[in-house]
């Protein structure tokens, strides 16, 4: 059957129409195509913009690293504490990239800002010298807890654990990290690491108030530390007068400035009390014991300071249960002031006062004889510290715990140092990755990373 023209025509069209149908078509997959890898190259392009952002902050990283070295080479010498007025300390450039030092506030205030400078490690107590009975005073830790810590580093099996239902054994030797508390057994976050689950000393808003008392309450990670190392020699390596073995000469040479007279009531009290005429002498125990002989005998804080750094009751090489009266917060004062036995009411108040006490005399903290000034010389504490060697102000190591960022506020990392300078140079210790915590550093640096970001 022969198709008419109007056919014909009709039947072209519908071809005509098939075809730009399936062009169409064709042209929508090649577009969709096209969108599908030019957005996947955007998000490459961000992916990679990310890993350079990255790279940048590990390298301010070790940057800052450097940079901490320095500071400490600089201003921690003769077992000084670095304050964060001496140094930059918050959003240092580096380059590109900017690193902060996450510190904590020694006035312990309740802010929700991180505070920013270096950690002591001096301010801790040191979990493989310090005693059970002041472990078991810390918040939030049991007496059985503490008797598991005296078991995993103590080598008599002090308690009977069952660390085989756990899938190992106990350790029986000294801590290596304070991390290694995670393996004690009886061990929790909670009490580990309190509220404070990212380690940065405020409670930010994603973390939760379990108490609901409107405060951070920490763990025993705050507390302990496994570094301290207090030399007990002068810094080119000559020994310190030992009180309790000096001679005659020796201790009149510590007091010369004080004129002849002085020095021969100094000594002959001394003397007394280490050889008396009758009855058993009585060594020294301590500084803050020899400073509280000495104000007893009318010397001034002033010129006991004078003589302090020549001063030592011990003979060990290196003295490492001792914490600093300056940097230690209100729980680690409490714990050390009851396990020496003084009652929980009295040693909360003198914690307090001690507090309260630095923060109003903060130059005049150079020995432990402002402990004495602060509770007075006939304070139950003072007389309790007197009985042991419990306290300094000089420290020798120090967490830097650094958290970079690098271009455009991206990358974000977090590396915690433990530098130790009881050698003389500053040496790294021990290095942890945090960055697995999360944002450390408050709302405020988030904010102001954005602001600059979007002018």
């Amino acid at each position: 059957m022969k198709l008419t023209h109007s056919q014909l025509w009709f039947e072209a069209r519908r071809e005509r129409a098939s075809v730009l149908i399936i062009v169409l078509w064709v042209c929508i997959g090649l577009v969709s195509i096209a969108l599908y890898f030019a957005n996947t190259m955007t998000y490459e392009l961000r992916a990679s913009d990310n890993r350079v952002s990255g790279v940048v902050a590990d390298q301010a990283i070790e940057g800052a690293a450097r940079y901490v070295s320095l500071v400490l080479l600089n201003y921690a010498t003769n077992g000084a504490v670095p304050v964060s007025s001496q140094f930059k300390c918050e959003a240092v450039p580096v380059g590109d990239a900017k690193f902060w030092l996450i510190g904590r506030d020694l006035n312990e205030g309740n802010s929700t800002e991180p505070y920013f400078g270096l950690v002591d490690e001096g301010g801790k107590l040191n979990l493989n010298n310090v005693s059970t009975n002041v472990f078991q005073y810390l918040p939030n830790i049991t007496s059985d807890f503490a008797d598991a810590i005296m078991d995993w580093r103590g080598t008599n099996g002090v308690v009977s654990l069952d660390y085989n239902s756990l899938g190992y054994v106990d350790k029986n030797a000294p801590f290596e990290t304070v991390d290694e508390l995670r393996l004690v057994f009886g061990a929790t976050e909670d009490m580990l690491a309190g509220e404070d689950l990212n380690r940065n000393g405020v409670l930010d808003a994603t973390e939760k108030d379990l108490n609901s008392n409107g405060q951070l309450d920490t763990g025993l990670f705050e507390d302990v530390t496994v570094y301290t190392r207090e030399p007990n020699f002068h810094a080119d390596g000559t020994s310190l007068t030992n009180v309790n073995t000096a001679t005659q000469g020796q201790i009149k040479s510590l007091f010369q400035n004080l004129g002849t007279s002085r020095e021969n009531q100094m000594w002959t009290a001394i003397n007394n009390r280490l050889h008396p005429t009758r009855g058993q002498g009585q060594n020294f125990t301590g500084i803050l014991d020899f400073a509280l002989f000495c104000k007893n005998q009318g010397l001034s804080s002033d010129n006991f300071a004078a003589i302090a750094p020549n001063l030592t009751t011990t003979t060990n090489t290196y003295i490492r249960n001792r914490v600093n009266v300056n940097t230690a917060n209100s729980d680690v004062l409490t714990a050390v002031f009851m396990g020496a036995n003084v009652d929980e009411q009295t040693a909360i108040s003198a914690a307090q006062t001690i507090i309260s006490y630095r923060q109003q005399n903060s130059n005049d903290l150079s020995t432990v004889a402002w402990v004495i000034d602060a509770l007075g010389n006939n304070s139950p504490v003072v007389s309790a510290l007197a009985k042991g060697d419990y306290l300094t102000t000089h420290s020798y190591q120090f967490t830097a715990d650094i958290a970079a960022v690098g271009p455009f506020g991206r990358g974000y990392r977090r590396v915690k140092f433990i530098f130790d300078v009881s050698d003389g140079t500053p040496k790294i210790l021990y290095r942890q990755d945090l960055s697995r915590l999360g944002w450390a550093l408050g709302e405020r640096a988030r904010e102001n990373l954005v602001a600059k970001d979007t002018q």
